[in-house]
């Protein structure tokens, strides 16, 4: 028996649990990061997402050009969740497609649960189309992409009422994917009255909805032709849309805005620039976290165990990290880098030892990440690496399918590989996942963030790595700007003035003149010649920045600020 929740939360990609391939990158990790605390916290909350049973896509790498192929990610659903007996039913292209839902429960710290509900489709009543719309995570054409949209806003939204769940006061929209959540609240209302009040409508709808955007790239709105948009919903679905004020086309990001009464960006700086890109919206900033038990290496969740014992209810507990010895710091260390070193020995044969200096980039490949910064002057590369201390370079991330700059930046990782061998170690691990993500943050000495700014709405990978004693050397942007303090908790690479407008080529050069000059001078100094300062920047890391940024502090900002306070939380139930 589900409980009755409060709050449901609107993801189209989450991330569970390793062997279960329903995300694709940062955004599905950070909702899967939420849920989890707020099981550890019992907000009474339900999210809702859907199956994907060929997941986002297995990553193949040419052992010799790092050419990139796609295969599916099928996973087995019935190990991992429960199918429900109820049915909701959508409209698309005029047919009647039936939904059911899989329950993944996500247990908290305390014992409290949170249902994850995940919409599938493939069921023997629709047509062969329409089994294959929870197929593949972003996968298809545009249509293909709308009908998931539906599915997961308009078919989420009828899921949760043919469950039972009538009580719901706030639908947090995570990401413009589930948009049309809008659509059925409004939809709902009007078939619940008599008479009809388009403005007490939307403002009752605006009420009950929050909307965190997460990505400062234009292209990364969804926005589809009104024609499509008819074709998909029906006459009467765009009829709506036109009267929400989506009149040439249906951009999702702003019917999100538009009708929500709390809106958020995931870091101070993409706030600023959410507010500009979208004037006239209310847009605050709440930072984004990561849900430390489930990223701390063993030997870190060991020592933390025994030196801090309530960081797993408490990761405020965490700034007591100031006392924890700098020997235990090491022997941590130590046993994740050593995991580190051997799955990459064992995958790549890159030869990497365990006292050279480990420098990790693990990102979704896409060219404004820039990964291939720190090759920019490979000579200049391999000279600091023979004057002031051997580097060894560890490198991960998937491309989209539709990315073609993203996979030439792999294959330009590769190159590099083979033009640096003898002088710098280089080596990319394939496949991307949960689990490869823990053992790269907790086991480089160093992590190495280079998007463009103002680009990087947060970034959590860095936050990870700080947890297990990792400290970064980062672009001042997203999370960077308000975890940074130079040479305590890592490093910065250039300065916070006139990034925006800066052409890209003098920003690459300044940047990697910039990460240079760092590497030289403060990096491979300390880690060399100051062991123990490199072990107090670790333990510093940890109680500055492993103890604010996580999602428990996150979610309570969300309480408090976007939902409504603790007491209301669980009152009327």
């Amino acid at each position: 028996m589900l409980k009755q929740p409060r709050v449901a939360y609107f993801s189209m990609e989450i991330a569970l649990a390793p062997g279960v391939p329903t995300y694709a990158g940062g955004l599905g990790v950070l909702a899967g990061d939420i849920v989890r605390s707020a099981a550890d916290l019992g907000v009474p909350m339900v999210a809702v997402s859907l199956l994907h049973r060929q997941g986002y896509f297995h990553q193949r790498l040419d052992a010799r050009t790092g050419q990139q192929t796609e295969e599916a990610a099928c996973w087995s659903v019935e190990e991992f969740a429960q199918p429900l007996e109820a049915r909701s039913e959508i409209g698309i292209e005029g047919r009647k497609v039936a939904l059911r839902a899989w329950c993944y429960r996500v247990q908290g710290v305390r014992g409290a649960e949170v249902p994850v509900l995940l919409l599938d489709s493939d069921l023997p009543e629709n047509t062969v189309q329409d089994r294959a719309l929870t197929g593949r995570l972003y996968g298809g054409d545009d249509r293909y992409r709308l009908a998931q949209e539906t599915v997961l806003g308009i078919g989420g939204l009828r899921m949760l009422r043919a469950l039972g769940f009538d009580r719901i006061l706030h639908f947090h929209l995570n990401e413009g994917h589930a948009a049309l959540a809008v659509l059925a609240l409004l939809e709902e209302r009007r078939e619940s009255k008599d008479r009809r009040d388009p403005k007490a409508d939307l403002e009752a709808v605006r009420e009950q909805c929050v909307f965190t955007t997460h990505t400062p790239v234009p292209a990364g709105h969804d926005i589809f032709p009104l024609d499509l948009v008819k074709s998909v919903l029906g006459d009467g679905g765009a009829a709506l849309l036109v009267e929400l004020g989506q009149r040439q086309a249906v951009n999702l990001t702003d019917l999100a805005l538009a009708s929500s009464r709390f809106i958020n960006g995931v870091a101070m700086r993409h706030g600023e620039v959410s507010r500009n890109m979208f004037p006239g919206y209310p847009i605050r900033s709440i930072t984004n976290g990561i849900h430390p038990p489930t990223w701390a290496t063993s030997s870190f969740a060991a020592l933390f165990d025994h030196q801090i014992p309530p960081w797993r209810q408490d990761p405020l507990a965490l700034r007591s990290a100031v006392g924890i010895p700098l020997s235990e710091i090491r022997w941590a260390h130590d046993r994740a880098k050593r995991a580190l070193v051997e799955r990459v020995n064992a995958e790549t044969g890159a030869g990497f030892e365990c006292d050279t200096l480990t420098i990790g980039f693990a990102r979704r490949a896409t060219a404004y990440k820039r990964a291939t910064l720190i090759f920019r002057d490979v000579e200049r590369l391999a000279s600091i690496a023979a004057q002031r201390g051997a580097i060894q370079l560890v490198f991960a991330g998937k491309a989209h399918p539709r990315d073609e700059e993203g996979k030439a930046r792999i294959r330009e990782v590769f190159a590099m590989r083979d033009a640096l061998r003898g002088r710098v170690s280089v080596a990319y691990l394939a496949d991307y996942d949960m689990e490869l993500g823990r053992l790269l943050c907790g086991g480089c000495d160093v992590w190495l963030n280079t998007p463009i700014p103002p680009l990087e709405a947060s970034g959590t990978s860095g936050m990870k790595a700080a947890l297990n004693g990792v400290p970064s050397l980062s672009v001042l942007d997203g999370w960077w700007l308000e975890g940074h303090v130079e040479g305590v908790t890592g490093w910065a690479i250039g300065n916070d003035e006139g990034a925006a407008g800066s052409r890209a080529s003098a920003l690459d050069a300044a940047h990697a003149e910039g990460l240079y000059a760092k590497l030289e001078n403060a990096i491979l100094p300390c880690f060399y010649g100051e062991p123990e300062r490199f072990l107090q920047i670790r333990r510093s890391t940890i109680a500055l920045n492993a103890s604010f940024f996580n999602t428990q502090r996150m979610l309570v900002e969300y309480l408090y600020e976007a939902y409504f306070d603790s007491g209301t939380l669980h009152a009327r139930r």
